[in-house]
């Protein structure tokens, strides 16, 4: 699964410990994300998608 999330976080101007505080989860969480090391949980998703004002597809998508 690949996601967007680097690209909307950067767009808003926050930072990776920002964003984190801002959906519960730490730093390093977001870090793995943005990497793709890591999918998230569907509240998580959630939680991202209502932050950035989008819809889940358009931050996180499957790509092979």
């Amino acid at each position: 699964m690949k996601n967007s999330l680097e690209v909307f976080r950067k767009e808003k101007n926050i930072s990776q410990e920002a964003l984190g505080k801002a959906v519960g989860v730490s730093r390093q969480t977001i870090i793995s994300l943005e990497k793709g090391k890591y999918n998230p949980s569907l509240e998580l998703a959630f939680k991202l998608s209502k932050y950035f004002d989008k819809r889940i597809e358009e931050i996180f998508f499957y790509e092979e």
